[in-house]
């Protein structure tokens, strides 16, 4: 069989743009409660972790203009555990600041580039 001159292009951005379409993650959910003068922050992440070479090391919370202003590391994998929670507790969030955005990190394919935004609430 032969393949059409015209639909050549479009299986070439097939084969070479694999790489783009990188699973980054999900934040399935998050809950934020004032504690003292901080806030904690958990946040439900989804992703396809296959073990030590492929995982979220860690997410960040950061303002609308990109300042990161709190980083939860994870320590393992979580082949077993999907979605899972983790929390970051008294994170001191600078005045004025009303929503904050989480992205998520893997190890194999660095910051993501979803913003996920948080209000928090007083």
């Amino acid at each position: 069989m032969r393949t059409r001159p015209a639909l050549l292009p479009f299986f070439l951005c097939l084969v070479l743009g694999a790489p783009a379409f990188a699973e980054e993650g999900e934040v399935h959910a998050t809950e934020v409660e004032r504690i003292g003068m901080g806030w904690r922050i958990d946040v439900t992440v989804n992703h396809p972790d296959s073990g030590w070479q492929h995982y979220i090391d860690y997410w960040i919370v950061e303002t609308r203009a990109g300042e990161e202003i709190g980083r939860r590391k994870l320590l393992h994998p979580h082949t077993q555990e999907q979605p899972f929670t983790r929390s970051i507790p008294n994170l001191v969030v600078p005045d004025g600041v009303h929503k904050v955005y989480i992205r998520l990190h893997c190890n194999r394919d660095g910051l993501g580039t979803r913003r996920y935004m948080v209000k928090l609430k007083d």
